[in-house]
């Protein structure tokens, strides 16, 4: 694909954008890029790109472009995006961009949950290996900063989130892994299906030569690629684990609490996926155990930070939606006190509430959603509605007894009140220090 002489617009300048910049002018474009932010959202931004603040849909219908590049966080399917395509030559995202530059393998990650975690795992593998494995996409650095390398990585690790998937057209990933498919972002899909959909595209252009890592159990259509399974409930999928070892086909290949810090089934879940994928590359099971060795996952995933008067607080901050919040209170062992709330995204909760009865004592609801979600959790658990995160460590505190566990796990996003997960379990992290 030449970009030479051609006109390519970046429509969003965050960091994968002024990457998408960058990476259009080495590739001989004339760049603009556009936002409806003010000048100062341009910082950064390649010395070479006529930039364009405060942009409208009006100088979005007058832009003419041979390729448009969109941020994920603009919607693909809005007015924005449709004013500024109207005389485009071609649509397309950042990591979509970078694919078409980047001469290495792909090992592409998407689901619900756990996304950030097998990446993570998958990369720290292919470094092991001598791979390269840079994680990359929704988590880790931007793809095109990784193309825009001197010496690129034989393989990446790629986290898809559906909003990137929703403009890729021919990336090419040796091996995609499905994670899980439940509900979320309904505040961007119009259905559930449309969500699916745009996640499915991960394996539009794999073929019979490539690799699907899929859950069992998992719903999907016919695919290309070779299918191979794992699970934590079905013992004849091709990986296996009960939550301490994982077995590929019989074979033992992880003792997780001697070898990992890793622990419950969302990691063995997310272990598996990572070990499949790269089984596929021809790394042995000794170096992948070499490489998880003092691994510990990513902070805001029932991350424990402290336990004060016999009473454990868990950080999951990256709970943004309920298939989240749900395995997070499967996975404990002790009474919880659930700190849940945040952005209202139009989430149906009703299915939470089984596991609330069986494994809460008490729920604390925050946020935009607080007091919807107070009352419909208090039809079977005792449950107080405040407006601020700090009043709900408070409460928390007061209804947690020795023994129990504190559990901020909000089940939705949190951009009511923070600019994104990582700040909300930072706050939630220094509160929680701060108790005395």
């Amino acid at each position: 694909m030449s970009l030479t002489g051609k006109h390519v617009a970046i429509l969003g300048v965050g960091r994968s954008g002024r990457a998408a910049a960058a990476l259009a002018l080495r590739e001989g474009a004339k760049v603009s890029a556009w936002d409806r932010a003010g000048l100062e959202a341009f910082a950064g931004m390649a010395e070479g790109v006529e930039i364009h603040p405060n942009a409208t849909e009006a100088d979005g219908r007058e832009c003419v472009s041979d390729l448009l590049v969109v941020s994920p966080g603009i919607d693909s399917y809005g007015s924005y995006v449709a004013a500024f395509s109207r005389q485009s030559g071609e649509v397309i995202g950042e990591v979509e961009l970078a694919a078409r530059y980047y001469q290495g393998r792909i090992i592409a990650i998407t689901g619900t949950n756990g996304k950030t975690t097998t990446t993570e795992l998958i990369e720290r593998i292919l470094a092991h290996a001598a791979l390269g494995g840079t994680a990359c996409g929704n988590y880790g650095v931007p793809f095109a900063e990784v193309v825009l390398q001197s010496s690129q990585p034989a393989v990446v690790s790629l986290e898809l989130s559906s909003f990137q998937l929703e403009t890729i057209r021919s990336l090419h990933p040796v091996v995609s892994i499905w994670l899980n498919f439940a509900p979320d972002h309904m505040d961007r899909y119009s259905t559930v299906d449309d969500y699916r959909k745009a996640k499915l595209r991960i394996f539009r252009n794999q073929t019979a030569t490539d690799t699907a890592v899929v859950r069992s159990g998992e719903v999907l259509p016919e695919l290309a690629a070779k299918r191979v399974t794992f699970s934590t409930t079905d013992p004849v999928a091709d990986w296996f684990s009960d939550g301490h070892v994982i077995r590929h086909r019989g074979e033992t290949w992880l003792e997780m609490q001697r070898d990992t810090s890793l622990r419950g089934l969302h990691n063995a879940e997310n272990a598996m996926a990572a070990f499949a994928a790269c089984q596929v590359l021809g790394i042995s099971p000794q170096l992948m155990r070499e490489a998880l060795h003092g691994y510990s996952p990513p902070p805001h995933r029932c991350e424990l930070i402290r336990t004060l008067d016999g009473v454990e607080y868990l950080n999951d901050s990256k709970a943004t939606n309920l298939h989240a919040l749900e395995s997070a209170l499967r996975s404990q062992t002790r009474p919880v006190v659930l700190i849940a709330g945040g952005k209202d995204k139009r989430l149906d909760y009703a299915s939470v509430l089984p596991l609330l009865s069986e494994k809460s004592l008490a729920v604390v609801t925050f946020g935009e959603i607080s007091r919807p979600l107070a009352a419909l959790f208090s039809t079977v658990v005792p449950c107080e509605s405040v407006s601020a995160l700090a009043d709900a460590v408070a409460t928390a505190r007061s209804l947690a007894p020795s023994g129990s566990t504190v559990l901020l796990s909000p089940g939705t996003s949190s951009f009511d009140q923070f600019t994104g997960y990582e700040q909300r379990g930072n706050v939630f992290r220094d509160l929680v220090h701060q108790l005395r």
